[in-house]
């Protein structure tokens, strides 16, 4: 069992309202997002587009209902744009999360990735020369750094579509950034989608792990994705996603292996949906029951 004193449950917005593709969620309004959110038995969760931007506002609105901000997503573009452009935006990205009490954010390389485009998940990938590389590699430590300094953990987030999605590109990421300012968004459904082995990722780097993304799978949906070609947003919508214990994911292993090393920090789950189809309050309800059965949070 994990430690609730140390473990903590929560859940981001992307199964009530899509920030990528708006019109999935869209009658969903926040404020029904974050109280079935704390109906369903969470303590916090991420944040999405229809979030108030205004610190005090969004405090008064979780607050009431027990729920804390874990981490909010940001996209770099360390590869293609000036790093002090990036780090300005990234300053003022985490001020905002620690004045939500925030520990760690969640960072993504967003140059030439496709996640977003109507191009093959499965094909048309862009892979990073070394020149590229070293770019990535001194600017993620770098805002690392400037994220430590201001009282929070910088962690990456491997995604389906970008420059770092492999265990190959994860390991080459881990193994030349500084342990002291970067550490790992460790994410099941976006390893499990093409196959890799999800746990031992996890099992590599679990010292470095500060943050935990929770999704299942639909093996038949991806394999519909796969044959037609299709993108990664196309098979959002088909239903590539659900929620952990609804879909064939083990994530015994996972489970184990944040126990046995005594992880501290969030859980989140994280499954994009069509809300339409997957009547969120329902699914959060059925993947806070399985985490509670599994972990005893």
């Amino acid at each position: 069992m994990l430690d609730s004193s140390k473990v903590k449950v929560g859940i981001a917005p992307i199964g009530w309202t899509n920030d990528d593709l708006p019109d999935l969620g869209k009658e969903n309004t926040f404020e029904q997002c974050v109280s079935e959110m704390a109906l369903a038995g969470y303590s916090g969760c991420e944040i999405g587009n229809k979030y108030p931007k205004d610190p005090e506002v969004l405090h008064k609105y979780l607050d009431i209902r027990g729920l804390q901000i874990a981490n909010a997503w940001f996209s770099a573009f360390l590869i293609t744009e000036p790093y002090e452009k990036v780090e300005a935006d990234f300053i003022k990205h985490i001020t905002f999360l620690k004045a939500m009490g925030a520990k760690v954010v969640g960072i993504s390389e967003q140059s030439h990735s496709i996640q977003g485009l109507k191009k093959p998940i499965f094909e048309d990938k862009y892979v990073m020369n070394n020149e590229e590389w070293d770019r990535l590699i001194s600017g993620v430590n770098k805002l690392g750094k400037v994220a430590k300094d201001m009282g929070i953990t910088l962690t990456f987030h491997h995604h389906l579509g970008t420059v770092v999605q492999t265990p190959e590109e994860i390991d080459r990421l881990m193994q030349n950034t500084d342990p002291e300012y970067f550490n790992l968004l460790f994410d099941s459904g976006h390893l499990a989608f093409m196959g890799y082995d999800y746990a031992a990722v996890l099992e590599k780097y679990i010292d470095r792990v500060k943050h935990v993304h929770l999704k299942d799978i639909r093996p038949d949906v991806i394999r519909k994705v796969k044959e037609n070609h299709l993108s990664f947003l196309e098979g959002v919508r088909l239903g590539q996603f659900t929620v952990p214990g609804d879909g064939t994911l083990d994530f015994d292993p996972i489970f184990k292996l944040l126990e046995e090393h005594n992880y501290e920090g969030w859980i989140i789950v994280e499954a994009e949906q069509d809300p339409a189809v997957a009547n969120p309050f329902e699914y959060a309800l059925k993947s806070r029951k399985f985490i509670r059965e599994k972990t005893g949070l």
